[in-house]
Order: C-alpha cells, then structure tokens, then sequence
C-alpha cells in the first residue's frame, strides 16, 4: 500500500492529505462557530487553524512530502507557511462575509479552497523542501 502510495504525485497526495486536513479544520472552525455563534468566526477560525496544526504537520510530513529532514525545523517552517495561508484565509472570509455576504459556513470553505494552492506551493519549495545533495 505505501509503495503504491509514493507511486502517486505528491499534487495527488496533497489533495487527498490537504482534503482530510481542511474536514478536520472545517469541522473545528463550524462548531466553535456553533458553540460561540456566528459572529466569532474569526476567533473560530484562528482557533481551528491552531487545533488542526498539529495534524496537518504530521499528515503532510509522512504522506505528502516524505519528509525526513528536523522534525522542529520543519514544524517551524510549516507554522511561518500557515501564517501565511491564515492570513489569505482571514482576510479573504472577511472578504466574503462582509462584502459578499455570505454565511461563515459557505464562506469558509470558499477562503480554505482557495489558500489550499498558495499552501501546496509553499509547503513544497520552503516547508519539506528536499535538499538536492
């Protein structure tokens, strides 16, 4: 199963791998959303992104980009690339509920679908880049 796995592109392991992450973060984000109501879908959302970091960390680590490089370098580097895509995802939720007028559920996975790419990008050529020796 792993061989066949690898096999795959690491774009078409993201997406599967990215696609679980953003469920988990989504599922976090709607019910602080529903315990806090929907006005404090940016506190949700800051604190869905820090939940489901940890899990994004390891599941991208293992089975996207076979990293083998310093656990706490890495982490590090994919926690400056999550700020980055927490950025784009806060401001463009802002964005789609203030200006669109959309409903935080719809809006947010509008904003995560769109930070996916900027993430992916970023993930492979600065968080697991691979050395070239």
């Amino acid at each position: 199963m792993k061989e066949y796995w690898f096999k795959l592109s690491d774009k078409i392991r993201f997406l599967i791998v990215g696609g679980f992450n953003a469920g988990v973060s989504y599922i976090i984000y709607s019910a602080i959303c529903l315990i806090l109501g929907e006005s404090a879908y940016q506190i949700a959302l800051a604190l869905a992104w820090a939940i489901s970091s940890v899990v994004s960390f390891t599941t991208q680590k293992f089975l996207v980009f076979k990293g083998n490089g310093n656990w706490m370098k890495e982490y590090i580097k994919c926690c400056a690339t999550w700020f980055f895509s927490y950025l784009i995802n806060a401001g463009l939720l802002e964005f789609i509920v203030k200006v669109l007028h959309l409903n935080v559920f719809i809006a947010q996975i509008i904003a995560t679908l769109s930070a996916a790419v900027f993430t992916y990008f970023l993930f492979k050529k600065f968080a697991f880049r691979i050395k070239k020796v």
